[in-house]
């Protein structure tokens, strides 16, 4: 069975959401660019004091706008990090104020259809409810779809990976025009941090795997396979310990920040410095910048600082 017939089949037969639809599979490749001699196009733009969707609105714009990312008539997967059941003020997932904004502005530049889902470690049900991302999303006129089921996902050759060789990849990531990669910035007990890479473990089926063989290089290796278009890390509450889940609102500061772009090796770089890590000290980060991912040296790049 081909990929777009497999998609059509196990989502229509899996929820009523998900419509059969035709898709591009090559992903894009961005650079540098100016629209004009006054107006430059930022590799990163960090952002904070403000809410999350007025920063948004504001970051945007820095690294191009979502036109630069979103043509018409494409179809977008949005990947959130829903993985909990909790509400969102313990941020644990990302804020859905962002969420609604990013698929405001996906529609805004054309696109024909948003998909937003997420393999989560709780109950997907409540993790899309109590997160107060299923709601946002359907009001948006996006589409929550489930990762809960292995005919969900198909299985891919990682070439370039160390440790993570093959993995069972969710069919919205394989079939997307453009792929939006949308985490919380919070502590983890296994990886001291949870981003942007940490954040794609959420597109595979078996994240066991990566756990029993070198997670740190698992997470570096899988974005070889298939990078982000943008990655947009959700800092406006951050949970400073007790992650990956959290237990209250007293494990979260209050940081109002948010970083953009579309190297995701630098989105994790400038994070982890947020979190008060230099990113040498997050081994997945070191790897993927070894590996050719993107860079973690912020000073190479150019960087729209913004304060609201």
């Amino acid at each position: 069975m081909n990929r777009r017939k497999f998609f059509k089949n196990s989502f229509g037969a899996g929820m009523a959401a998900a419509t059969a639809i035709t898709f591009g599979t090559a992903p894009r490749i961005l650079s540098n660019i100016k629209k004009s001699e006054n107006e430059i196009i930022y590799d990163l733009a960090a952002i904070k004091g403000g809410e999350p969707d007025v920063m948004f609105e504001k970051a945007i714009k820095a690294v191009g706008g979502m036109s630069r990312f979103v043509k018409k008539n494409q179809v977008v997967v949005l990947k959130p990090n829903i993985g909990w059941n909790a509400e969102p003020e313990r941020a644990a997932n990302t804020n859905p104020k962002l969420i609604s904004k990013v698929i405001e502005h996906c529609f805004e530049a054309g696109a024909k259809d948003v998909y937003v889902f997420d393999h989560t470690c709780d109950n997907w049900q409540l993790c899309y409810t109590n997160s107060g991302i299923e709601s946002v999303v359907k009001k948006a006129g996006g589409k929550i779809v489930p990762g809960n089921s292995e005919s969900y996902y198909q299985d891919v050759d990682i070439t370039a990976g160390k440790s993570l060789k093959q993995t069972s990849v969710h069919e919205l990531i394989l079939e997307s025009d453009v792929f939006i990669n949308i985490p919380v910035l919070k502590h983890h007990s296994s990886t001291k941090l949870s981003i942007a890479m940490k954040n794609l473990m959420g597109v595979v089926w078996d994240r066991g795997y990566w756990h029993r063989n070198n997670l740190h290089q698992c997470i570096a290796d899988y974005p070889t396979f298939r990078k982000p278009d943008l990655n947009i890390i959700d800092a406006y509450s951050v949970m400073k310990k007790n992650g990956p889940k959290g237990v209250s609102e007293a494990d979260c500061i209050l940081y109002k920040s948010q970083i953009i772009s579309a190297d995701i090796v630098a989105a994790d770089a400038a994070a982890a410095k947020l979190f008060g890590h230099s990113p040498e000290e997050i081994d997945y980060i070191k790897y993927a910048d070894e590996m050719g991912v993107g860079t973690m040296n912020l000073e190479n790049l150019s960087i729209s600082r913004i304060k609201v």
